[in-house]
């Protein structure tokens, strides 16, 4: 069921339906049956009018419907309200994307992530939830035990949203020290709009073999990888969970150390599904989110993705021409992938400076370092001492001069 409001164009909700039934599936559901209503505004009762609510029910009663799905959140009130008038369960946009988040849920972190954002969703719906309990009167002295109840088991849940929030922060901590090891390496994370295919990108580029389906949410988790570029270099790879319309605040908050990963790295590809009719808006959807997150001043370089399943070459050549220097790739079948190393080369160059040093011929172990740490240019022998020149970025160049200053010291191996 979607709702276009006073000052929403049509159109934009029936791809926000579409998409909605493309989580349903996703789910697990069959979707039977697809309603749309213009509305002043919503009803705070229902959410929807008067007529369109008949309608529905009647629909449902003569049809062999479990469940009516609404694309927005509703509030506890509508929801009951709904399920008193329709006699069967009432799923707004937010319950249906924690159901496929607990099935997509792999990892202890992803589990613990999903957990967290269900309890925050489902806290304040446990009004009157136990009303089957509390018939007695009201009054001091006369509080019914489903009351009681009621606020026994809203502590339940606060203290267990504690502990999943302490649990994550220790996971967080966890996280900081191991991206403090991976500073001195150039870092790009892959966002997008769920379904882009990332992950399909991430395999193709770094040869890794993260779990990849054509349905939303395929993976819950950031994975890391690393790969080589040319002249030498190499960067990590950061996979992150998809970005989609109307994703509550609430679920981007609960994945927000996930998020962290791309808010540490240098680069950002955004990915693109150039095969679906709506780019712009998942574009829009995208750069929304990532301004929410303060990461969206890093540098970037759009991927349409999927080109070979694209409909036409003029579509085509039209975003070439407004998002230059775009890449335009399909990751399944290779294209486009020489390109897109040749434009993240291009980023981190700008990011690098040449520097020459001067160290003694003996410090083979300081020597190789840097070889493994920088581009190195050239190196030039003088009798007891080797000049070498190479290119990084300022952090690395800062790391190398450090060993050189303190090559008794230090140990070279941290």
């Amino acid at each position: 069921m979607g709702v276009v409001l006073k000052g929403q164009i049509r159109q934009g909700e029936e791809e926000s339906l579409e998409e909605l039934s493309f989580l349903a599936e996703t789910a697990g559901a069959d979707v039977r049956f697809k309603f749309i209503q213009n509305l002043q505004k919503p009803d705070p009762a229902t959410f929807i009018g008067k007529g369109k609510v008949l309608e529905i029910k009647e629909t449902a009663d003569n049809e062999d419907v479990n469940f009516i799905l609404f694309d927005t959140d509703l509030t506890p009130a509508q929801v009951k309200n709904l399920e008193q008038i329709f006699g069967r369960k009432i799923i707004d946009r937010s319950g249906i994307i924690l159901d496929i988040f607990a099935k997509r849920a792999r990892t202890k972190e992803a589990r613990l992530q999903v957990e967290l954002a269900q309890l925050n969703y489902y806290l304040p719906r446990l009004t009157k939830a136990w009303t089957h309990l509390s018939r007695q009167e009201g009054g001091i002295g006369t509080r019914g035990p489903g009351e009681t109840q009621l606020e026994v088991d809203r502590r339940a849940v606060r203290r267990r949203i504690a502990s999943l929030e302490k649990k994550l922060s220790a996971i967080e901590t966890q996280h900081i020290v191991r991206r403090k090891s991976r500073e001195n390496i150039f870092k790009i994370a892959l966002v997008g709009y769920t379904n882009a295919g990332k992950s399909s990108l991430l395999n193709a580029l770094a040869g890794a073999d993260v779990f990849v389906e054509d349905r939303l949410f395929a993976t819950l988790d950031s994975v890391i990888r690393k790969f080589s570029l040319h002249e030498n270099r190499e960067a990590l790879l950061i996979d992150t969970v998809g970005f989609i319309k109307k994703l509550p605040h609430h679920l981007v908050a609960s994945f927000r150390s996930t998020l962290n990963e791309a808010k540490d790295a240098d680069m950002l590809l955004h990915v693109v599904d150039v095969s679906t009719n709506v780019i712009e808006e998942h574009i829009e959807v995208v750069n929304s989110v990532l301004k929410d997150l303060r990461i969206n001043k890093k540098s970037t370089i759009t991927v349409f993705n999927k080109i070979d399943a694209a409909a036409g070459s003029a579509n085509i050549n039209e975003l070439k021409e407004r998002y230059y220097p775009a890449v335009f790739t399909s990751a399944v079948r290779g294209i486009g992938l020489e390109d897109l190393k040749n434009s993240i080369n291009k980023i981190i160059m700008q990011t690098e400076s040449e520097k020459t040093v001067e160290i003694y011929a003996g410090s083979s172990a300081i020597i190789a370092k840097i070889h493994r740490l920088a581009t190195v240019l050239n190196t030039k022998y003088e009798e007891s001492m080797v000049k070498i020149t190479f290119r990084a970025d300022r952090s690395t160049v800062q790391k190398i001069e450090r060993l050189i200053s303190n090559e008794k010291n230090i140990d070279i191996d941290n």
